[in-house]
């Protein structure tokens, strides 16, 4: 598993308020798509945030058989693994360091809404999922970037790891 260390202002563990570990996956059907999440006019992969007493993988399946209905069994193991460093995170006055684990799947099956299990806060949001064909995913987030303020972060670290993706896999 590759790991990338974003730290642009050289912090260490010990100045961290609080950290998160969550988990990913780029969902890709044979025809070259890929499976993202829309909600708040921002685009995702699915995936979702660490719960007590989880491990990496559990949190993987319980997240994507939340957001899409699609059960994943046997073993996967992470390709990537992104930590970043936060000062001042999304000016909460907070530093926050953000580790996120990212999964390759690759299904036909198809997401089926009735078997998923929505947070409020996703349905607030209108969750919707989507397939885009893989070479025209990078201009849908280029585009998504002025619908909310948080897409230029997102949006950096989804093609960040769609490059890496399309490099070393």
């Amino acid at each position: 598993m590759q790991e990338i260390i974003y730290n642009h202002n050289n912090l260490t563990d010990i100045d961290m308020d609080s950290s998160v570990i969550r988990t990913k996956a780029l969902i890709i059907n044979s025809k070259s798509e890929i499976l993202l999440g829309y909600s708040y006019q921002t685009y995702q992969f699915p995936g979702g945030h660490l719960q007590e007493g989880e491990n990496i993988f559990e949190c993987l399946q319980r997240e994507i058989e939340e957001e899409t209905g699609i059960f994943i069994s046997g073993k996967l193991d992470p390709f990537l693994k992104r930590v970043e460093y936060h000062m001042n995170y999304l000016n909460s006055n907070f530093n926050k360091k953000v580790i996120i684990y990212y999964y390759l799947i690759y299904t036909d099956e198809l997401p089926r809404i009735e078997a998923s299990h929505l947070d409020e806060q996703e349905q607030e949001g209108n969750f919707q999922l989507l397939f885009v064909p893989m070479e025209k995913v990078d201009h849908l987030l280029e585009k998504s970037i002025p619908d909310n303020p948080i897409n230029k972060i997102i949006v950096g670290e989804m093609q960040d790891v769609l490059k890496y993706y399309r490099e070393y896999l």
